[in-house]
């Protein structure tokens, strides 16, 4: 080989530089001799080789940044000639490594230098380890050339079995740099040089692994784009066929919930919520059954009226007489309302509309008996407020779901009630009547109470967040109004968060008013008569609100009023009365019947119940309001009864414990009071308490019960006008209780002048109306004794008697204690 005949032989050859172009021995490349050194050098080369045998030779210097290598490649020239363009040029054969030496002196203009050959001979035959390394070039060469489809030159590297000639083969390859060609170069021993060539190979193929890797990614992920384009345009023709073959215009297409989505005023929150679902309705099948649910979740985001909300009017006194004209009475709830636009009106001037995402709703709870108006209070607070109205009905709902919605996942899922009412109103800023809270129960399927807790919470319901909505949903400006009878039926932690406000019940006087200008002509409508044709005096409706009804509202009322105008049309289209009428108390008993409630000092004092000693009159609060309630009392036979305390009338244990209570007082002040009542060790004490079917319970009948007992043991009546509440102590000290406007209007309903309170209870007069205090006589104690002085009525001598002694279970003895008994 040229290579090895160069081997250590001193050698004086021109230079032909290269510029950032490297030729390794074996390669063969063309030159172009325009460049003005390649030219020199090789003219110099030709002109030697006249003298000398053999082909021209140069030496091939690589030349980066103008500095020479200090090894070169022994070249000769081939051919001489022209280039595939037309230029001059040279055909140049790599044949061996020379390291170069000092300058010289040569013919022509070319650099001519010393140089000496180097020996790149190999040890036959080739070590285990080379003979790997030749194998796993030829292998990763053989991969590189496959993947560019040069399968010609795979042959002829495989055929290559020097080690020097296959390292420098891969001076061909086109991703080595200039300097990992220099470095190549320089490195003279084959095996060294081999292992870099291979090295670089590796690292080569590793790398356009990773980019091919890369490429492919971005090109599927670029076909799917175009894919998507393409498919999405084919459903649009698709969709535009199926419209025209049915007929339908192009406005009626509602399945492009993308269009509809990004058109909404909706929150950026519920519009990527939104979007994602749309997502994946494109996604799906038109058979899949998750695309109809998708539908109706967008059906129902859309629907929402998440950017509508109604100004509030703020003219305050337009809207007390709205209050005013839609219900009388009420004044505490009216003051509320009035209150809450007043203070609405004051932020919104000094713009604090919204204050750290919380608007300035309200949550109130109107706690009365029925009938006095809850339910349309709200639509008047609406009314007032210039906001829509919705009413929720929760009575009986026993499911958490119909408050929080039904999670997705279910079938024939449905958002909560509060969500639907909001998209009924069709606004943010509702007036949503919660009606009958207190009748709200739970079971397995959990509380419903417990999840009105952030509803009803101001500091919470800003986020409130349904189960089946999912996105957040601001209830921070609704105005809530909890209507409920029964106060100890709510939860606590509910009741906290709502703002109390009582509707004790209604005057008589104001019951003539609510019938005179709302429930007469309302039924007048609907009984299809004129107000010109049937009048009802007011004496009429007095009579009916006090002795035909007796209730803390108005429904009984309104019922009377519809038969009393009904009957009078009956009657016309009967031809026995003529039109016009005017309907006096007079009529009533013809019309509508004899009255149910007469109060018990209208009736002959035979016939009252307070006519025989062991009975009073007490005051008591139901779910209808306040009521008058009576307790019996009677003493058994000391040879047939037992001795002790019975109870009968369907009692709670409180109540109970007041009737023991009761009992000892009286046992351990008897002498004091001037009662006989030793005969109570040997003989039983039964206490009764009428309407048994109805539950009570309570301690505000101790005193009620301590009066019964000391009529009985005295013989001395109960005056028939006195009723009295109040829980009793062990020392007869009187205590107090609650309830006590309901109790009064019961009074004044049932025709009591007198009523006996606690002195602590004195305060709660301040709510009681004027016109029943003025009718009523109404007396503060401390002591039980004092209610025995002001209830009981002065003795009697026994023959006068109405009722005999012994009849009532009375010693007879107790006739003359009786007569001399101070009360």
């Amino acid at each position: 080989m040229a290579a090895e005949s160069a081997a250590f032989t001193p050698l004086t050859l021109p230079v032909l530089p290269l510029d950032d172009e490297v030729v390794l021995p074996g390669m063969v490349v063309p030159l172009d001799l325009s460049d003005a050194e390649v030219r020199a050098a090789v003219e110099a080369a030709q002109a030697a080789a006249r003298s000398e045998p053999g082909k021209p030779r140069v030496l091939l210097v690589p030349r980066i940044d103008g500095t020479h290598a200090a090894t070169g490649v022994l070249g000769t020239v081939e051919q001489v000639g022209r280039l595939a363009d037309g230029d001059p040029g040279a055909l140049i054969r790599g044949r061996g490594r020379v390291r170069i030496g000092a300058g010289t002196t040569g013919p022509g203009a070319a650099l001519w230098v010393e140089g000496t050959g180097v020996d790149e001979t190999v040890p036959e035959p080739l070590p285990g380890q080379v003979a790997e390394l030749v194998k796993e070039y030829k292998a990763l060469a053989t991969a590189w050339l496959r993947k560019r489809g040069a399968w010609q030159v795979v042959d002829r590297v495989q055929a290559i079995d020097d080690v020097s000639a296959l390292a420098d083969n891969s001076g061909y390859s086109p991703f080595l740099t200039t300097e990992q060609k220099v470095e190549l170069l320089e490195t003279t021993d084959p095996v060294a040089r081999l292992k870099l060539a291979t090295q670089q190979l590796r690292d080569h193929l590793a790398e356009q692994d990773v980019a091919e890797t890369i490429a492919k990614d971005v090109q599927e992920g670029v076909d799917k784009q175009q894919r998507e384009f393409l498919l999405r345009r084919q459903l649009e023709a698709v969709r535009k066929e199926l419209r025209e073959i049915n007929g339908e215009q192009e406005g009626e297409e509602s399945d492009d919930y993308r269009a509809r989505v990004e058109a909404a005023d909706l929150p950026e929150k519920v519009r990527e919520a939104a979007l994602k679902e749309v997502d994946k309705l494109e996604r799906s099948s038109d058979q899949s059954p998750e695309g109809s649910w998708i539908r109706t979740w967008l059906d129902t985001v859309l629907e929402m009226p998440w950017s509508e909300r109604t100004e509030d009017a703020y003219d305050i006194r337009g809207a007390r007489a709205v209050l005013d004209a839609e219900h009388a009475g009420l004044e505490d709830v009216k003051e509320r309302i009035t209150e809450y636009l007043a203070v609405r009106k004051r932020r919104g001037d000094r713009g604090l509309g919204v204050v750290g995402g919380r608007r300035g709703g309200a949550v109130l709870a109107l706690v009365g008996p029925p009938g006095v108006g809850k339910t349309s209070l709200g639509e008047s607070v609406a009314h007032a407020m210039g906001r829509k109205f919705v009413r929720v009905a929760l009575g009986g709902v026993r499911d958490e779901a119909e408050i929080r919605g039904h999670r997705r996942t279910y079938v024939g899922a449905l958002p909560g009630r509060i969500v639907r009412a909001i998209k009924e109103a069709g606004s943010m800023n509702p007036v949503v009547l919660l009606d009958e809270i207190d009748k709200v129960g739970s079971d397995f399927r959990g509380d419903p109470a417990a999840a009105l807790l952030e509803v009803l919470d101001p500091a919470q319901n800003h986020t409130f967040r349904d189960h089946y909505l999912e996105v957040e949903l601001d209830l921070s400006d609704v105005v809530f109004l909890a209507t409920a009878n029964v106060l100890e039926a709510i939860p606590e932690a509910l009741l906290d968060r709502m703002e109390l406000v009582r509707l004790d019940g209604y005057t008589e006087d104001e019951k003539v008013v609510i019938a005179r200008d709302h429930l007469l002509p309302r039924q007048l409508e609907r009984a299809g008569l004129d107000a010109d044709e049937v009048t009802v005096e007011e004496g009429a409706l007095r009579k009916l609100a006090g002795e035909y009804t007796r209730e803390a509202g108005v429904r009984t009322l309104e019922r009377s009023i519809a038969r009393l105008l009904r009957k009078v049309a009956a009657q016309h289209e009967l031809g026995r009365r003529e039109l016009p009428f005017t309907v006096t108390d007079g009529d009533l008993r013809e019309l509508i019947g004899r009255p149910h409630h007469v109060p018990e000092s209208a009736q002959d004092p035979a016939e009252r119940r307070t006519a025989v000693p062991g009975v009073a009159t007490g005051l008591a609060v139901t779910g209808a309001g306040g009521d008058v309630l009576y307790v019996e009392a009677s003493l058994a036979d000391p040879e047939t009864g037992a001795a002790g305390l019975t109870l009968t009338g369907q009692l709670g244990d409180v109540m109970k414990e007041s009737a023991q209570i009761a009992l000892s007082f009286l046992r351990s002040h008897g002498a004091e009071l001037e009662l006989p009542v030793g005969d109570l060790k040997d003989r039983g004490a039964h206490i009764h308490f009428p309407a048994g079917a109805v539950p009570k319970d309570g301690p505000s009948a101790g005193v009620t019960m301590t009066t019964a007992l000391a009529s009985l043991l005295s013989g001395r009546l109960v005056r028939t006008d006195v009723a009295m509440t109040g829980e009793v102590s062990l020392t007869g000290r009187v205590l107090p209780i609650g309830g006590v406007k309901q109790k009064l209007l019961a009074a004044h309903r049932a025709g009591i002048t007198t009523v006996i309170i606690p002195k602590r209870n004195e305060p709660d007069l301040d709510d009681v109306p004027a016109e029943v205090l003025d009718k009523l006589d109404v007396h503060a104690v401390t002591d039980v004794r004092q209610v025995l002085e002001l209830a009981l009525a002065p003795a009697t001598h026994g023959a006068e008697r109405e009722v005999p002694v012994a009849a009532m279970g009375v010693p007879p003895r107790l006739s003359a204690l009786g007569e001399n008994a101070t009360g």
